[in-house]
């Protein structure tokens, strides 16, 4: 019986090998990111500001409106707006208005965003090191390529 069946207590085979590669990955990144999950709570981040704080660090000195926050994002969040609250409360972010247009709002990562995020990089590389160093660097290559693949078709 293959590995994922017997995870899913499955006794039928899939209905066809797509099917079963599709279960597979969803599996996978459900796991992937409760793992991540897990690793952020201990700096008391979510995956979504996590990855405002790197958005905007990768963003400075210019900073980035909403729209452009939420077009980078690796998941979909429907309220940007509500994690930049979060992150701001935390002083992690600091918003303002652009003086050309003030409608536009400007968000930038302050200090404290930056030194936690300093704080991050070394655990969070060991961590990606710990789930995926088992791994050939080919494999590695050969897998990022066929997930690419994966999403380009989906679209």
């Amino acid at each position: 019986m293959a590995k994922l069946m017997e995870e899913l207590k499955q006794n039928k085979p899939f209905e066809s090998l797509q099917d079963e590669v599709a279960i597979n990955i969803v599996r996978t990144s459900e796991y992937l990111v409760r793992k991540h999950t897990e690793f952020l709570k201990n700096y008391e981040l979510t995956p979504s500001q996590f990855n405002v704080l790197r958005i905007l660090r990768g963003a400075e000195p210019d900073g980035l409106i909403c729209r452009e926050i939420g077009e980078r994002m690796v998941t979909f969040d429907p309220d940007v707006t509500k994690l930049l609250d979060r992150l701001e409360a935390r002083n992690l972010v600091v918003r303002e208005r652009r003086q050309k247009d003030r409608r536009v709002i400007t968000v930038r990562i302050t200090e404290d965003g930056l030194k936690l995020l300093a704080e991050l990089d070394r655990p969070l590389l060991d961590y990606t090191n710990d789930l995926l160093g088992h791994m050939s660097e080919e494999k590695l290559r050969k897998l990022n390529e066929l997930v690419e693949e994966v999403r380009e078709n989906a679209g």
